[in-house]
């Protein structure tokens, strides 16, 4: 953090606007765009900044650059971008991805997403990210050059390294497994605050109940009227302020959504990790195959059973030149599967060094932003239980003065 593009630029999206274009199919759609606004913090000037620069980007190209990333730094936890699609909302909350407040969410989101990046003491140091944040035209070809796509790795290849890798590494599958459980724990919570959400809404508008009856009651009273009118206006203030607390509190549901989604890119780093290990143990297993066949050829012996044994002993050996060639090219074989297995190990450990580094940075924000989460929600699950005290303790004072 000392020495990162937080430290020396301002970076906001500032605004989203809906708009209409063609896609690539030349279909008419409606889509968001978000203006991202930057500004130079020139340090030397005691503080003072440089003019705005500002550019829009879509949501998609927020997509692309995180693929780019996720990919060029395999060993890196890469910040998630907030969700396409609203999830885990309460009844009242729409979950169209069009809605104002969702989107609103959404633009804080992908800025905090440009804040992470641009903090990462490796990813703010990206031209393709500084690119994303100060060219606005040309920037998705600069992408593509870069052919992040031939580098991805299959889902179906990850899969099988998963099942095959005989030697895991412990700390990477232990890694695995508090991923899982981590989004297992988050998601559970984020249903349990919808429940909770719901519920409180109707707790506060019942209030609103209370407020027109005490209204329509103080009507038909001459003496105890005041009173039940001045307890109603205090029910019906309560009742009007849980939008703005459950507004307040789809932000902590945010922070925590955004660790849902951490967890997927822990995984990521775990995966990566697997395919190497896979790789690794494929390349030797190969070698050890070549040397054995060379031994073979070498000796005219054959330790085990195959295709080529069974055909020479058919028709006939082969001759000492054919023999000799055959061991020649083997040897070079061989030589090449060493240092190529020499190359992935060493590979390898670079990876798992700069991984897990990454991750014990991870686990110190992660600990940190949750500890904050969670306490700023206490402090103002507190205040609400304060301002029902307060209510209800008003509405007393109106009904002895009656």
């Amino acid at each position: 953090m000392e020495d990162c593009l937080a430290k020396k630029m301002e970076i906001t999206v500032s605004e989203a606007e809906k708009r209409t274009g063609r896609n690539a199919m030349n279909i008419q759609e409606t889509y968001t765009a978000y203006l991202i606004e930057t500004r130079a913090v020139e340090s030397q000037s005691e503080g003072q900044c440089g003019p705005v620069e500002s550019l829009w980007r879509r949501y998609s190209e927020f997509e692309l650059l995180r693929n780019y990333l996720s990919v060029t730094y395999p060993h890196i936890v890469v910040p998630p971008l907030p969700e396409k699609r609203a999830d885990f909302v309460w009844h009242k909350l729409s979950a169209d991805n069009m809605d104002p407040d969702f989107v609103e969410r959404r633009r804080i989101g992908l800025e905090n997403f440009l804040l992470r990046v641009a903090s990462h003491p490796v990813l703010w140091q990206d031209k393709i990210f500084y690119a994303f944040l100060m060219q606005e035209g040309g920037w998705k070809e600069m992408v593509n050059e870069t052919g992040f796509q031939l580098k991805a790795d299959s889902r179906l290849k990850a899969l099988n390294a998963t099942f095959r890798v005989k030697n895991p590494d412990k700390r990477f599958t232990e890694l695995k497994h508090y991923s899982d459980e981590l989004q297992s724990v988050i998601s559970h919570l984020l249903r349990v605050r919808a429940r909770v959400a719901d519920r409180l809404y109707g707790v506060y508008k019942v209030h609103g109940n209370y407020g027109r009856v005490f209204s329509e009651w103080s009507a038909i009273e001459k003496e105890m009227g005041d009173g039940l009118q001045s307890a109603g206006h205090h029910m019906d203030v309560y009742a009007a302020s849980i939008d703005d607390i459950l507004e307040e509190e789809e932000h902590y549901a945010d922070q925590l959504k955004e660790y849902l989604f951490y967890a997927e890119a822990l995984r990521a780093v775990c995966r990566k990790h697997e395919l190497m290990q896979y790789d690794l143990e494929m390349a030797a297993q190969d070698l050890t195959s070549k040397k054995q066949q060379c031994e073979e050829l070498a000796t005219g012996t054959v330790r085990t059973f195959s295709l080529k044994g069974m055909t020479s002993k058919l028709f006939g050996q082969e001759t000492p030149e054919q023999r000799e060639a055959k061991i020649k090219i083997l040897e070079e074989q061989i030589q090449e599967g060493e240092e190529q297995l020499k190359s992935k190990n060493l590979e390898g450990r670079d990876f798992v060094k700069s991984a897990w580094a990454d991750i014990e940075r991870f686990k110190e924000q992660k600990n940190h932003d949750l500890k904050e989460a969670l306490i700023s929600y206490a402090v103002m699950q507190i205040s609400m239980c304060k301002k029902g005290i307060q209510v209800w303790t008003n509405a007393k004072e109106c009904f002895s003065k009656m």
